[in-house]
Protein backbone atom coordinates (compact mmCIF):
# COMPACT_ATOMS: atom_id res chain seq x y z
CA UNK A 1 0.00 0.00 0.00
CA UNK A 2 1.62 3.20 -1.10
CA UNK A 3 1.82 6.25 1.55
CA UNK A 4 -1.48 8.28 -0.24
CA UNK A 5 -3.28 4.94 0.09
CA UNK A 6 -2.14 4.49 3.38
CA UNK A 7 -3.42 8.36 4.80
CA UNK A 8 -6.92 7.48 3.46
CA UNK A 9 -7.13 4.22 5.60
CA UNK A 10 -5.60 5.71 8.53
CA UNK A 11 -9.92 6.37 9.98
CA UNK A 12 -10.57 3.27 9.68
CA UNK A 13 -7.63 1.98 11.23
CA UNK A 14 -7.89 4.20 14.02
CA UNK A 15 -11.71 3.19 14.61
CA UNK A 16 -10.84 -0.51 14.31
CA UNK A 17 -7.82 0.04 17.31
CA UNK A 18 -10.13 1.94 18.74
CA UNK A 19 -12.78 -0.76 19.31
CA UNK A 20 -10.13 -3.15 20.13
CA UNK A 21 -9.41 -1.11 23.15
CA UNK A 22 -12.85 -0.80 24.26
CA UNK A 23 -13.23 -4.29 24.53
CA UNK A 24 -9.34 -5.37 25.45
CA UNK A 25 -10.39 -7.31 28.24
CA UNK A 26 -11.98 -10.14 26.16
CA UNK A 27 -9.70 -9.70 23.30
CA UNK A 28 -8.67 -13.55 22.40
CA UNK A 29 -5.21 -14.02 21.56
CA UNK A 30 -6.06 -16.11 18.33
CA UNK A 31 -8.18 -13.85 16.94
CA UNK A 32 -6.61 -13.26 13.47
CA UNK A 33 -8.66 -10.53 12.16
CA UNK A 34 -7.61 -8.38 15.25
CA UNK A 35 -4.04 -9.13 15.38
CA UNK A 36 -3.82 -8.33 11.51
CA UNK A 37 -5.22 -4.42 12.64
CA UNK A 38 -2.94 -4.55 15.39
CA UNK A 39 -0.05 -5.26 13.16
CA UNK A 40 -1.41 -3.00 10.67
CA UNK A 41 -0.85 0.18 13.39
CA UNK A 42 2.33 -1.20 14.34
CA UNK A 43 3.56 -1.48 11.12
CA UNK A 44 2.51 2.38 10.35
CA UNK A 45 4.48 2.99 13.04
CA UNK A 46 8.00 1.62 12.15
CA UNK A 47 7.74 2.57 8.74
CA UNK A 48 7.43 6.32 10.10
CA UNK A 49 3.67 6.42 8.42
CA UNK A 50 1.76 7.68 12.13
CA UNK A 51 3.79 8.94 15.09
CA UNK A 52 2.51 8.60 18.86
CA UNK A 53 3.01 11.91 19.19
CA UNK A 54 3.24 15.49 17.17
CA UNK A 55 3.44 19.01 17.68
CA UNK A 56 0.18 20.68 16.05
CA UNK A 57 1.20 23.34 13.46
CA UNK A 58 -1.59 26.12 15.30
CA UNK A 59 -1.27 25.95 19.11
CA UNK A 60 2.92 25.07 19.15
CA UNK A 61 0.99 22.11 21.62
CA UNK A 62 2.14 18.52 22.04
CA UNK A 63 -0.50 16.37 20.83
CA UNK A 64 -0.73 12.65 20.92
CA UNK A 65 -2.74 10.47 19.07
CA UNK A 66 -3.94 8.05 21.64
CA UNK A 67 -4.95 5.26 19.11
CA UNK A 68 -1.08 4.45 18.66
CA UNK A 69 -0.21 4.20 22.08
CA UNK A 70 -3.30 2.22 22.66
CA UNK A 71 -2.31 -0.39 19.57
CA UNK A 72 0.97 -1.05 21.37
CA UNK A 73 -1.13 -1.68 24.45
CA UNK A 74 -2.74 -3.79 22.06
CA UNK A 75 0.34 -5.66 20.90
CA UNK A 76 1.30 -6.72 24.27
CA UNK A 77 -1.84 -8.31 25.46
CA UNK A 78 -1.67 -10.36 21.86
CA UNK A 79 1.97 -11.44 21.28
CA UNK A 80 3.18 -14.39 22.29
CA UNK A 81 7.01 -14.70 24.13
CA UNK A 82 10.00 -15.91 21.51
CA UNK A 83 13.27 -16.64 21.33
CA UNK A 84 14.71 -14.67 18.80
CA UNK A 85 18.73 -15.22 17.68
CA UNK A 86 20.96 -12.68 15.58
CA UNK A 87 23.92 -14.68 14.71
CA UNK A 88 25.68 -15.27 18.15
CA UNK A 89 23.12 -13.50 19.92
CA UNK A 90 19.51 -14.46 21.60
CA UNK A 91 16.83 -12.38 22.92
CA UNK A 92 13.44 -13.59 24.51
CA UNK A 93 10.80 -11.13 23.52
CA UNK A 94 7.50 -10.03 22.53
CA UNK A 95 8.49 -8.54 20.17
CA UNK A 96 10.76 -8.77 17.25
CA UNK A 97 13.72 -6.30 16.70
CA UNK A 98 14.01 -4.47 13.36
CA UNK A 99 16.25 -5.44 10.05
CA UNK A 100 16.46 -4.06 6.74
CA UNK A 101 18.69 -0.43 7.41
CA UNK A 102 20.87 -0.32 4.89
CA UNK A 103 17.61 0.05 2.68
CA UNK A 104 16.43 2.55 4.58
CA UNK A 105 19.60 4.62 4.89
CA UNK A 106 20.47 3.86 8.67
CA UNK A 107 23.61 3.23 9.82
CA UNK A 108 24.08 0.76 12.59
CA UNK A 109 27.36 0.19 14.77
CA UNK A 110 27.40 -3.09 16.42
CA UNK A 111 25.61 -3.09 19.25
CA UNK A 112 22.61 -0.82 18.38
CA UNK A 113 19.52 -2.29 18.18
CA UNK A 114 15.84 -1.09 18.12
CA UNK A 115 12.26 -2.82 18.66
CA UNK A 116 9.87 -3.30 15.58
CA UNK A 117 7.47 -0.28 15.75
CA UNK A 118 9.73 2.04 16.17
CA UNK A 119 11.23 4.75 13.47
CA UNK A 120 14.57 6.09 12.12
CA UNK A 121 14.66 8.16 9.09
CA UNK A 122 17.16 8.32 7.03
CA UNK A 123 20.68 9.44 7.92
CA UNK A 124 20.36 8.36 11.53
CA UNK A 125 23.43 6.96 13.37
CA UNK A 126 22.79 4.45 15.71
CA UNK A 127 25.81 3.50 18.05
CA UNK A 128 25.72 0.77 20.48
CA UNK A 129 22.11 2.38 21.85
CA UNK A 130 18.98 0.77 21.93
CA UNK A 131 15.67 2.31 20.69
CA UNK A 132 12.09 1.32 22.03
CA UNK A 133 8.74 0.78 20.27
CA UNK A 134 6.57 3.77 19.11
CA UNK A 135 9.45 5.91 19.33
CA UNK A 136 10.56 8.10 16.25
CA UNK A 137 13.90 9.68 15.62
CA UNK A 138 13.84 12.65 12.80
CA UNK A 139 16.60 12.29 9.71
CA UNK A 140 20.05 12.89 10.19
CA UNK A 141 20.35 11.88 14.05
CA UNK A 142 23.22 11.06 16.08
CA UNK A 143 22.12 8.65 19.02
CA UNK A 144 25.29 8.13 20.89
CA UNK A 145 26.74 5.46 22.83
CA UNK A 146 24.65 3.69 25.31
CA UNK A 147 22.02 6.23 24.90
CA UNK A 148 18.58 5.23 25.43
CA UNK A 149 15.20 6.39 23.15
CA UNK A 150 12.92 5.47 25.34
CA UNK A 151 8.99 3.64 24.75
CA UNK A 152 7.02 6.80 22.26
CA UNK A 153 9.73 9.35 22.37
CA UNK A 154 9.76 11.80 19.48
CA UNK A 155 13.42 12.90 18.72
CA UNK A 156 13.25 15.51 15.91
CA UNK A 157 15.86 16.00 13.01
CA UNK A 158 19.34 17.07 13.09
CA UNK A 159 19.55 16.08 16.66
CA UNK A 160 22.65 14.90 18.70
CA UNK A 161 21.81 12.61 21.64
CA UNK A 162 25.25 12.28 23.44
CA UNK A 163 27.00 9.23 24.74
CA UNK A 164 24.37 7.65 27.93
CA UNK A 165 21.67 10.06 27.79
CA UNK A 166 18.35 8.39 28.61
CA UNK A 167 15.51 9.49 26.45
CA UNK A 168 12.38 8.24 29.12
CA UNK A 169 9.13 6.69 28.04
CA UNK A 170 5.49 6.18 28.80
CA UNK A 171 2.96 3.95 27.35
CA UNK A 172 0.13 4.54 29.75
CA UNK A 173 -1.91 6.00 30.28
CA UNK A 174 -2.70 6.48 26.67
CA UNK A 175 -3.38 9.95 26.89
CA UNK A 176 0.36 10.82 28.39
CA UNK A 177 2.44 13.18 26.62
CA UNK A 178 5.91 11.71 25.62
CA UNK A 179 9.55 13.35 25.47
CA UNK A 180 9.52 15.26 22.59
CA UNK A 181 13.39 16.61 21.44
CA UNK A 182 12.60 18.92 18.18
CA UNK A 183 14.74 19.61 15.59
CA UNK A 184 18.40 20.62 15.75
CA UNK A 185 18.84 20.12 19.71
CA UNK A 186 21.79 18.94 21.49
CA UNK A 187 21.07 16.61 24.25
CA UNK A 188 24.62 16.52 26.63
CA UNK A 189 26.04 13.25 28.18
CA UNK A 190 24.36 11.73 30.56
CA UNK A 191 21.46 14.07 30.82
CA UNK A 192 18.05 12.40 31.31
CA UNK A 193 14.57 13.79 29.79
CA UNK A 194 11.91 12.05 30.92
CA UNK A 195 8.12 12.53 32.52
CA UNK A 196 6.78 14.27 29.27
CA UNK A 197 9.61 16.89 29.14
CA UNK A 198 10.12 18.49 25.96
CA UNK A 199 13.24 20.64 24.26
CA UNK A 200 12.64 23.18 22.00
CA UNK A 201 14.22 23.37 18.48
CA UNK A 202 18.10 24.61 18.59
CA UNK A 203 17.98 23.78 22.22
CA UNK A 204 21.25 22.84 23.97
CA UNK A 205 21.06 20.89 27.48
CA UNK A 206 24.51 20.94 28.91
CA UNK A 207 26.24 17.29 30.09
CA UNK A 208 24.56 15.88 33.24
CA UNK A 209 21.37 17.72 33.29
CA UNK A 210 17.93 16.22 34.64
CA UNK A 211 14.85 17.33 33.16
CA UNK A 212 11.19 15.84 33.72
CA UNK A 213 7.86 17.31 33.57
CA UNK A 214 8.19 18.91 36.95
CA UNK A 215 11.24 20.06 36.77
CA UNK A 216 11.08 24.12 37.17
CA UNK A 217 13.29 25.79 33.59
CA UNK A 218 14.56 29.24 35.09
CA UNK A 219 15.89 32.18 33.23
CA UNK A 220 19.04 33.41 34.91
CA UNK A 221 19.18 36.81 33.53
CA UNK A 222 15.48 37.34 35.15
CA UNK A 223 14.88 34.72 37.44
CA UNK A 224 12.06 34.04 35.99
CA UNK A 225 10.53 30.76 36.04
CA UNK A 226 9.97 29.59 32.37
CA UNK A 227 8.46 26.58 32.76
CA UNK A 228 8.16 23.25 34.03
CA UNK A 229 10.25 20.59 32.14
CA UNK A 230 10.44 22.63 28.97
CA UNK A 231 13.13 24.59 27.64
CA UNK A 232 12.41 27.45 25.25
CA UNK A 233 13.55 26.72 21.34
CA UNK A 234 17.07 27.85 20.56
CA UNK A 235 18.64 28.19 24.03
CA UNK A 236 21.46 26.65 26.18
CA UNK A 237 20.27 25.28 29.50
CA UNK A 238 22.35 23.56 32.18
CA UNK A 239 21.70 21.78 35.46
CA UNK A 240 21.35 23.80 38.42
CA UNK A 241 19.15 24.01 42.17
CA UNK A 242 16.78 26.56 43.62
CA UNK A 243 16.80 26.99 47.41
CA UNK A 244 13.79 25.48 48.67
CA UNK A 245 12.92 25.67 52.80
CA UNK A 246 11.98 22.41 54.90
CA UNK A 247 11.53 21.68 58.62
CA UNK A 248 15.30 20.71 58.52
CA UNK A 249 16.68 23.77 56.78
CA UNK A 250 17.40 25.31 53.33
CA UNK A 251 18.42 22.71 50.49
CA UNK A 252 18.91 23.00 46.57
CA UNK A 253 15.85 21.32 44.89
CA UNK A 254 16.72 20.36 41.28
CA UNK A 255 16.78 22.97 38.73
CA UNK A 256 17.41 23.70 34.78
CA UNK A 257 18.83 27.17 34.46
CA UNK A 258 18.74 29.02 30.80
CA UNK A 259 21.95 30.64 30.84
CA UNK A 260 22.09 31.92 27.13
CA UNK A 261 19.42 32.10 23.89
CA UNK A 262 20.87 31.42 20.80
CA UNK A 263 20.39 32.94 17.07
CA UNK A 264 18.67 30.47 15.74
CA UNK A 265 20.73 27.84 13.69
CA UNK A 266 23.90 29.05 16.46
CA UNK A 267 23.48 25.45 18.31
CA UNK A 268 25.54 23.92 15.20
CA UNK A 269 28.86 26.55 16.53
CA UNK A 270 30.57 23.63 19.07
CA UNK A 271 33.53 25.96 19.38
CA UNK A 272 30.94 28.89 20.49
CA UNK A 273 28.49 26.05 22.61
CA UNK A 274 32.21 24.92 24.07
CA UNK A 275 32.84 28.15 25.55
CA UNK A 276 28.98 29.39 26.76
CA UNK A 277 29.07 25.72 28.68
CA UNK A 278 32.95 26.31 29.74
CA UNK A 279 32.08 29.68 30.99
CA UNK A 280 29.03 28.07 33.51
CA UNK A 281 31.32 25.15 34.31
CA UNK A 282 29.80 22.74 32.12
CA UNK A 283 30.23 20.41 29.13
CA UNK A 284 28.36 18.72 26.34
Amino acid sequence: MSNVDFEARIPELEANIAELWEHRSSLDSNDREATNVIHEAIDALDRGLVRVAEIDENSGTVRVNEWCKQAILLLFMTSQIHTHEVGVFEFVDKIPLKTGYQSRGVRVVPGGSARWGSYQAPGVVMMPSYMNIGSYVGANTMVDTWATIGSCAQVGANVHISGGVGIGGVLEPPQAKPVVVEDDCLVGSRCIVAEGARLGQGAVLGAGAILTGSIPVIDTDTGEELSRGEVPAWSVAVSGTRPREFAGGTFGMPAVLVIKRLVAGERHNKSALNKILRDHNSTI
